[in-house]
């Protein structure tokens, strides 16, 4: 491959400044992501009173020393719903991908510091997404749980989708999926279900309690009065229903189970024996990556320098370099293994269009998994484009994507407007993962595009009516138009939406890369012992 030469001075003060700007940004979501992790905190000591580990430690004590944890969907839900500050954003979970005890999991764990863990509807679109996840890539879900169920309030957004998170339990039950669930407190109602259905079920002696109905809903309902005990204890269900398979002492127990059921796997011992890769560091380094991308959003710029500080040995199989430069496509690797890219240099042409397809066409063919790196405004427009089928080509691009076979990934690293977010796989077009910088936006067209348009409109609307456009109200109209859509563009805004599957610093892009394609290929590799309804306590 040939080595891209970058053309980037580290010490301009055009980069400098880019710097900056991007620092900006990193800076304001990890100060929500702090804020979530502050009101953690403040219930440490009601949680130490009552012997229990908070969330995030309950996590850290179940993945493998020195090992990365890839968190997944960290702010969902920021400023929606009951969040009106940003402190609980999350949807009442915390997850990701990491090792236990040397087997790559899902990791689920209820935030029960915050709000006791009730799942908004944000929180269980979350919790949807990641069985997908769990699903697509062959991952055991190792969950911890102590959740409040349905945060009230919102019960009725929740009730009927909620049945899904169900379904795709028993449907990974049945794929030969693994579930492992330690109830760390109460399950209730629907929440008793999440358990119910894993394959392996740990409760804690005098902690754990799941039922259907608790004692005051029990004694409304029929006039029965039970203790907590009698009527959904660890031990009760552990001994009698057998609803549980083992009992443990306290959280750190509850932990030391999960971790001794996935060491007892065979789980990598199905693996066929996987290739060894050998590679070669990028040339340039993964910090300047925050000076690439230029502080002016309307400032072009080159996505190769990006590919500069992400492929190995800074190398690029450049594909039709000379035929249409606004759309960039070619072959990398990253650790060794190999990707096809689809970057935006600009606006997506005609011609840009049909060479993006014929890429995608060519890795689909020979199994090369797709990445495609978001900067666009969209579709070229205008009577040129028309003319030379801009609908036709960019729909045809819009198929390929949608068709291919291959694993497709997506980085949102700038702008992602109109059905130029479509063709570059975003969220709709079913990516196995997609993840976004901080200062990347995304929106059906531009802020000041959509002002524009509002105002033409009206504006052709009155004068129609016979009436005299008055200024002051189009000034409005305008402005207003082009606020909602800066407002309703930002990466915060998107990703607490799931647009996408979190927010990452630039500088981690190589290492999430490599990490979720090391996934896709263990995925492809891996064997599943499928039956017809999943595991059962019979």
């Amino acid at each position: 491959m040939q080595v891209i030469e970058s053309s980037l001075d580290p010490q301009s003060e055009e980069f400098r400044g880019n710097v900056d700007a991007m620092q900006d940004h990193i800076d304001l979501f990890r100060e929500v992501e702090q804020k979530v992790l502050d009101l953690a905190e403040v219930a440490r000591e009601k949680f130490t009173k009552k012997g229990k580990l908070l969330p995030r430690e309950r996590i850290n004590r179940l993945l493998d020393r020195g090992t990365p944890f890839l968190e997944l969907c960290s702010l969902a839900g920021y400023k929606m719903h009951d969040d009106k500050d940003g402190s609980q954003a999350g949807g009442g979970i915390i997850a990701g991908i990491g090792h236990v005890s040397g087997i790559r999991c899902l990791v689920i764990a209820s935030n029960s510091a915050i709000k006791g863990g009730t799942i908004t509807p944000a929180g269980l679109d979350k919790t949807l997404r990641l069985q997908q996840i769990a699903m697509e890539n062959k991952l055991p879900v190792v969950s911890l749980s102590e959740s409040g169920g349905a945060n009230l309030n919102y019960a009725t957004d929740i009730f009927v989708l909620g049945a899904r998170g169900f379904a795709n339990q028993a449907r990974m039950s049945a794929a030969g999926i693994p579930q492992v669930t330690v109830v760390h407190g109460n399950a209730t109602a629907g929440g008793a279900y999440q358990p119910g259905l894993s394959d392996y079920v740990v409760l804690i002696r005098e902690k754990s309690k799941m039922f259907l109905a608790g004692p005051p809903l029990l004694k409304a309902a029929t006039g029965e009065i039970a203790t907590d005990e009698e009527l959904g204890g660890a031990q009760m269900h552990a001994e009698i229903p057998g609803t549980a398979e083992y009992l443990a002492e306290d959280d750190a127990d509850g932990i030391r189970y999960a971790r001794n059921i996935m060491e007892a796997l065979p789980w990598n011992e199905q693996l066929p024996a996987g290739k060894s890769y050998q590679w070669q560091e990028p040339l340039y380094p993964a910090e300047e990556l925050l000076g690439v991308i230029p502080s002016d959003p309307k400032k072009p710029y080159d996505v190769r320098e990006i590919l500069a500080r992400i492929a190995d040995g800074s190398g690029f199989m450049d594909f039709k370099s000379n035929y249409d430069d606004q759309t960039v496509c070619g072959t990398i690797r990253i650790e060794g293994q190999a990707v096809g890219i689809i970057g935006n240099n600009g606006p997506i042409t005609a011609a840009g269009a049909t060479k993006a397809a014929q890429f995608i066409q060519l890795c689909d063919q020979a199994g090369t998994p797709l990445l495609f790196l978001h900067n666009t405004t969209g579709f070229m427009v205008g009577t040129h484009s028309e003319q030379n089928g801009i609908i036709k080509h960019g729909s045809k691009m819009i198929q390929a994507v949608a068709n291919c076979r291959v694993p497709k990934f997506a980085m949102v690293i700038g702008g992602s407007y109109g059905a130029g977010n479509y063709a570059m796989c975003g969220r709709g077009l079913d990516p196995r993962f997609i993840f976004a910088w901080p200062n990347s936006r995304t929106a059906v067209m531009g802020p000041a595009q959509a002002g524009k348009v509002m105002r033409i409109v009206a504006e052709d609307k009155q004068r129609r009516s016979g009436i005299e456009p008055d200024p002051k109200t189009l000034d409005f109209l305008e402005q207003a138009t082009a606020k909602k859509l800066e407002d309703g563009s930002t990466a915060l805004y998107g990703t607490a939406r799931l647009w996408d599957d979190g927010l990452i610093d630039p500088r981690d892009t190589r290492r999430v890369l490599a990490l979720v394609l090391s996934l896709y290929r263990e995925a492809e590799a891996r064997p599943l012992r499928p039956n017809t309804f999943g595991v059962a306590r019979l």
